[in-house]
């Protein structure tokens, strides 16, 4: 299934051109499937979905407001930073605010050349109270596949961006966890399994894999997400998921991930020593 064959419907997901191993009665249960849930794909950067399931919580008991002053920046980027702030803005990402915190930015140039806007919460992180919610154990999540013959990977578009902060606050990761569990409770560990962000639907045949998908689309959709289209791959017979790589053939280590370390320089600093035992953990 090619792009092209979505007449013209350029929101659908760009990833299709693997599916050569379906036959012609599949690529058409595929189409269909897609187009009946084309809401739930991202169409730009600025359509970004705005849950209706949970907000979340800043606890920070009763510790007073920290206000950090902002960095500078290049005149370059400053004007860089103006327009992702208008543009996040306009979007109703983000609001203007008077209240006594605030954190610095820090910009950061993606793998695209593209810039990622990042907000500096370190000190507002040492004073939140977390949230000991557990994360799924991957090694677990990886023994589930057992038995899976299609693969379908899911990502959502700037996912936290897509859980909004409480009004009266206006440790992120629990938060999100909670919600994707939430959203797709009552799913088993043979149809789909969430870490964070990361979803991955399996299925021992086509109409099994195609059914579970269906499922995840609609409780997707009944929660007000959206995918990013570029990064989702759909009827795959392998697929690479949290470093490892998935197939009917079992788990490995994904071969980009060994290369990473390998390729590695040698770490001279502290620093960078710390920087070489996070890669490797």
């Amino acid at each position: 299934v090619r792009p092209q064959e979505f007449s013209g419907e350029q929101h659908l997901p760009s990833s299709l051109d693997n599916l050569e191993i379906l036959d012609e009665g599949q690529r058409t249960a595929v189409r269909k499937l897609l187009k009946e849930f084309q809401n739930l794909f991202s169409t730009c950067d600025a359509d970004v979905g705005r849950c209706n399931m949970t907000q979340h919580r800043i606890n920070t008991g009763d510790h007073p407001p920290i206000k950090q002053y902002p960095r500078r920046l290049p005149l370059a980027m400053k004007e860089e930073a103006d327009n992702l702030v208008k543009e996040m803005v306009d979007n109703r990402i983000i609001e203007e605010s008077s209240g006594p915190w605030a954190s610095p930015i820090v910009l950061v140039k993606k793998k695209d050349g593209s810039t990622r806007f990042c907000v500096d919460y370190k000190k507002l992180n040492e004073i939140t109270k977390k949230d000991r919610y557990p994360l799924p154990r991957i090694d677990d999540t990886l023994d589930a596949f057992n038995g899976s013959q299609w693969f379908t990977t899911l990502d959502l578009k700037s996912g936290y961006w897509q859980v909004e902060v409480r009004p009266e606050d206006r440790e992120s990761p629990a938060t999100f966890e909670i919600l994707m569990e939430t959203v797709l409770r009552g799913l088993s560990s043979e149809a789909c399994l969430v870490y964070l962000d990361d979803i991955i639907i399996v299925g021992r045949t086509f109409e099994e894999h195609l059914n579970n998908l269906r499922k995840v689309f609609q409780r997707l959709q009944k929660a007000n997400l959206k995918l990013k289209p570029k990064k989702c791959r759909f009827f795959q017979r392998e697929v690479a998921y949290l470093g490892h790589v998935i197939s009917a053939e079992g788990v490995k280590t994904d071969p980009e991930k060994i290369k990473a370390v390998v390729d590695c320089p040698r770490p001279d600093k502290i620093h960078d020593l710390r920087s070489f035992l996070g890669l490797c953990t």
